[in-house]
């Protein structure tokens, strides 16, 4: 069996060897991405929800980067919202910034009731280029 080679960010945040998960792991011609979220460095939440989603975007941005890819790149995305309703503005503003012309990728949002402090996340599917 292969072994994984994971990607890491360059400034990568504590959670990951707190929970003892990669950032994202290549296989084939796609990059699969863990779900990113809105952390400090020091890996706790960013405290404002906008501030947070932009935070989970930047961290998504920094890992995809590691990963030879970028925005463009991303064929399927999945999110995560504790209160899909509330948030759902603040999410799809920044979203159309980042995603700002079709042809969009496939998006799936999901409502939770617990991610670990946080109250968003964001995991992709990336087409590795070449």
């Amino acid at each position: 069996m292969p072994t994984r080679k994971p990607v890491f960010p360059a400034n990568r945040h504590a959670l990951y060897e707190e929970h003892g998960y990669s950032a994202a792991v290549p296989a084939d011609k796609l990059l699969f991405v863990s779900g990113q979220v809105g952390s400090r460095p020091d890996g706790s939440p960013e405290p404002d929800f906008e501030a947070q989603v932009r935070r989970a975007f930047a961290n998504l941005k920094a890992t995809l980067n590691a990963g030879g890819c970028d925005f463009d790149d991303i064929i399927d995305v999945t999110t995560f919202h504790t209160d899909p309703e509330a948030q759902f503005g603040t999410i799809m503003a920044v979203k159309a910034e980042i995603f700002d012309a079709a042809p969009y990728p496939a998006w799936t949002a999901v409502g939770v009731n617990w991610l670990a402090g946080f109250d968003f996340e964001i995991k992709v599917v990336a087409r590795i280029p070449g």
